[in-house]
Parts: structure tokens; C-alpha cells; sequence
């Protein structure tokens, strides 16, 4: 809420493209005056999935406001997947419908993982069906929710079959051309499109753009970065008053969420560094207080 208060900054994120579809990316902002600025460099690898290592990897570095000292540093990858869930966590909760109970995962790396933990804290699931291009994948994870939230759980040969009984759909993806369709998605459902964070990759055809209502993270980025609205703007199909706004607006009660229990709703996260920075302030008062991490003078 505070990033759509105006009471943070952040710049848009860049991004270099590296060999074999791999990325890294520089995100840099403030909380705010009093409160810690700083960056996460973090380099993004969908193959480390196949050698059960993490897909992102870097470092998140917060600044103490009062000097401009390096304050700590922080694994990226662990805040990326925890806050990455949480936040779409938060959307589901104020735009899915409330008797929401049948959950769609399409991917099964970790991002997938933190979201259905996360998701299981705002709806009450009475079924998760997942969908990955590994059958063997989908199935081992679908055995994980089972053995460790007791949650009914299905893997799916094709993503129609996966989606198309479910309230809420999350996109965790690494796919680069579109692999949800607006003809499999029933009507009141609730989408979180994660899987593409930057311009270019889409995991949702431009018809599921134009039918959903869409709350941004964060409206400048998902204007200029969002993949599949941006695909559905060049079509000519939508403009910029399709996005509604973000989603922090929604829980500060100046825009309308979902407004009928019929409509489509999407949460299109690309992530935002204030959300890291928050997440790195909570960890740096908490290694003060209970002593965990490592300390390094500086010069």
C-alpha cells in the first residue's frame, strides 16, 4: 500500500539478456526518507530448476538511510520466492471470490511451491491441479502439496484439464509464448500471472487480457514492462485505461476490486523492489535481535 500512497520510490528495473534464455536483473529503490533504500542484483536461470538449484540467484543490499553505509546483505532468491507468494497471496485475497477453494498452479519450481503456501493462508483449498511440461515434475509436486499442506492434489497432462474447474489460476512459468487461453478460464476466476517478469515472454493470450479486469503490482511497470498487456496493447485490442490500477489501491479502498462474481480478475506481478527492501528490513532487525547472520567490518 505504501508503494501506491506515493510514499516510496523505485526505478523501473533493467534487465540483460544472457545465453540460453537466462537474465540479469537491477532493481534499485527507497522505502522511504527515514527508512532503507538500496538494489537486488539478481541473475535469473529457469534450467537450475532441472538440477534442483534456484532458478534466481543474487543478492539483496540495504543502505542505512542516516549514513548511506551498506547496512547487510541478503539472499535474493529466498526473499524473491517468500514475497513473490505473499504478494499474490494478498491480490487473491481481495479479488478472488470468497468461496474460492480450487487452486491451478501451472509450473512446479519454486515459485509455484511459495504460492500455493501462500494461497492456502487466505482461501480454504479443497483442491490443487498443477501443470508442468515434465509430467513427472507435476505429479512429484503434487505429491509435495499432498504430503505437506493435506491437500488434495492432481498433476494434469494438459493445461485446459488443469484449469478448467479452478477459482484461482497462478502462472509461475518460464514459457515464452502464451500457455493459458481465455476459452479454458470459466468465468470468476481469479488469475495471479507471475512467470514473466519483463517485456517480451507472455504466459496468457491477448483474449484473457481483454476479458479480465487487471490490477498491476505496480502501474508504471506493468505498463511499460508487462508482457501480455503490452502484447494485447500492440494488437490494438486494449489501451491504457484497461488497467485498472494497482492493487495496493484496491486495499486502500480508492478503486474497485472485483465487482461481480461472474468476472475474470488478474493480478499481473512483476515484482517490485520496494516489497525486497521491506522484506530486507524485517530480516536486518531480526539478525539484530536474535543474533543470526554473519557480521564484516568495513573499511
Amino acid at each position: 500500500m505504501a508503494l501506491s500512497r506515493g510514499d516510496t520510490t523505485q526505478m523501473l528495473r533493467s534487465i540483460v539478456d544472457l545465453r540460453d534464455g537466462a537474465a540479469f536483473g537491477v532493481m534499485a529503490g527507497s522505502l522511504g526518507r527515514e527508512r532503507a533504500f538500496g538494489a537486488k542484483l539478481v541473475s535469473v536461470y529457469p534450467r537450475n530448476r532441472d538440477i534442483g538449484r534456484q532458478s534466481h540467484q543474487g543478492v539483496i543490499t540495504l543502505f542505512d538511510p542516516a549514513s548511506g553505509a551498506p547496512r547487510c546483505i541478503i539472499h535474493a532468491g529466498e526473499v524473491t520466492a517468500v514475497r513473490t507468494g505473499a504478494a499474490s497471496a494478498a491480490a487473491t485475497d481481495v479479488l478472488a471470490r470468497s468461496d474460492s477453494s480450487v487452486l491451478a498452479v501451472l509450473g512446479y519450481g519454486e515459485q509455484a511451491w511459495s504460492h500455493v503456501q501462500a494461497i492456502s493462508q487466505v482461501r480454504s483449498l479443497s483442491e490443487v491441479m498443477v501443470w508442468g511440461r515434465s509430467g513427472q515434475q507435476a505429479a512429484d509436486f503434487a505429491a509435495r502439496v499432498r504430503d505437506s499442506l493435506n491437500v488434495n492434489a492432481t498433476a494434469c497432462a494438459q493445461v485446459a484439464d488443469a484449469v478448467a474447474a479452478a477459482d484461482i489460476i497462478c502462472t509461475t512459468t518460464a514459457a515464452a509464448e502464451p500457455v493459458l487461453r481465455s476459452a479454458w478460464v470459466r468465468p470468476g476466476t481469479h488469475i495471479n500471472a507471475v512467470g514473466s517478469s519483463r517485456a517480451g515472454p507472455a504466459e496468457i493470450d491477448s483474449e484473457l487480457v481483454v476479458r479480465a479486469r487487471i490490477f498491476a503490482d505496480h502501474r508504471e511497470s506493468v505498463l511499460r514492462q508487462g508482457a501480455e498487456f503490452l502484447h494485447a496493447k500492440a494488437a490494438g485490442l486494449i489501451d491504457d485505461a484497461h488497467l485498472q490500477g494497482e492493487i495496493g489501491q484496491v486495499m486502500l479502498g480508492s478503486i474497485t476490486g472485483r465487482s461481480s462474481s461472474g468476472e475474470v480478475t488478474l493480478y499481473k506481478s512483476l515484482g517490485n523492489i520496494v516489497q525486497d527492501l521491506a522484506c530486507g528490513e524485517y530480516l536486518y532487525a531480526a539478525a539484530l535481535r536474535d543474533g543470526f547472520g554473519a557480521r564484516a567490518p568495513l573499511a
